[in-house]
């Protein structure tokens, strides 16, 4: 049977965070000098995050994604996600990752049966990439080409848009994915990590980016699915390709057909992004797991899955997006 909200929303995503770590810095993900990490016994082994989705996956929720901070900088990631792909119920597994470590571990992940990768990648030049995160794009770039080599067969590009930072990338970065032959979305700025990371003078609408591509090419609306969240697509005819736009703070309908939660490194079950609202799992996992009390904090956090979120009422960040879980 399929997870329901209060909304009468399908709950049927389920975002893992395996570390709040993250070897890069991005503008809107983390502050200048942050090093509040949580330490490793806060932090939910692989044993306990499985016996988390296997209660999700026998309550009904079907697909998964493992997040970070970035997920990559863990340990044997490749060996949880082959056991989350072996649980009964998982229908899919994807990964969502800055890519910078992926060229020597895309073989190890495709062999654990991983099909599905997205990669953030902000910029294709590398002082602006730079700029915006402190890595380099040719890790990246690396990353990508060893994950298609390695036939990993679904990957995505996700570019949050950032005025006076990297509107300058929104062509070559189309162009890019074209070329690569990888579906490209970009995403609005939302106010994840601290106040001061949105503000008037750096959001960028996607539709401001909508002009910018349909300026140099035609755009025609795509109805394929190209996955479980809550991007429109469109189609490049002239170039082959597909784009996609999540518009978190301008489409007002962005949460009416929400679908997922999140469980954070560290244990705590978040029915939404832009929310505070959690609830903490540890008591279901130690000293002792009990499923049955993990069913029942999984129900009482679907009873307090909020209808939107609250990043247009001047939200103010509980956690930097690192802790919350991409």
């Amino acid at each position: 049977m399929p997870l329901h909200d209060a909304h009468a929303r399908t709950i049927n995503y389920l975002r893992i965070s395996i570390t709040d770590r993250c070897n890069e810095r991005c503008l809107y993900c983390m502050p200048e000098g942050f090093t509040d990490w949580k330490e490793r016994q806060d932090i939910l082994s692989y044993e306990e995050l499985l016996m988390v989705a296997k209660t999700a996956a026998v309550m009904g929720v079907t697909n998964f994604r493992v997040t970070g901070g970035e997920p990559l900088v863990r340990k044997e990631a490749a060996g949880f996600i082959r056991d989350l792909i072996r649980l009964p119920g998982v229908e899919t597994v994807g990964l969502s990752t800055n890519a910078t470590r992926l060229k020597g571990l895309a073989v190890e992940f495709a062999e654990a049966g991983l099909k599905s990768v997205n990669i953030s990648l902000d910029a294709i030049e590398p002082e602006i990439y730079r700029r915006v995160t402190g890595g380099n794009v040719a890790d990246v770039l690396h990353g990508i080409e060893a994950a298609k080599q390695a036939g990993i067969i679904k990957i995505k590009l996700n570019a949050v848009l950032m005025r006076g930072v990297n509107e300058s990338q929104i062509w070559p970065l189309v162009e890019f994915a074209a070329k690569e032959q990888l579906i490209l979305r970009f995403i609005e700025l939302m106010p994840v990590s601290m106040p001061e990371v949105l503000n008037e003078d750096n959001f960028f609408p996607v539709a401001e980016a909508k002009r910018v591509i349909s300026a140099n090419t035609e755009m025609q609306p795509d109805t394929r699915a190209h996955g479980y969240g809550p991007a429109s697509y469109y189609t490049l005819p002239k170039l082959g390709s597909a784009v996609g736009f999540i518009g978190a703070m301008t489409n007002l309908h962005f949460c009416d057909s929400c679908n997922k939660m999140r469980v954070t490194a560290d244990g705590k079950l978040r029915p939404c992004l832009g929310n505070h609202e959690e609830t903490d799992l540890m008591p279901a996992l130690r000293p002792h797991m009990d499923a049955d009390h993990l069913r029942e904090l999984f129900l009482t956090t679907l009873r307090i899955k909020p209808a939107e979120h609250l990043f247009r009422e001047n939200y103010q960040a509980g956690r930097i997006m690192t802790a919350i879980g991409g």
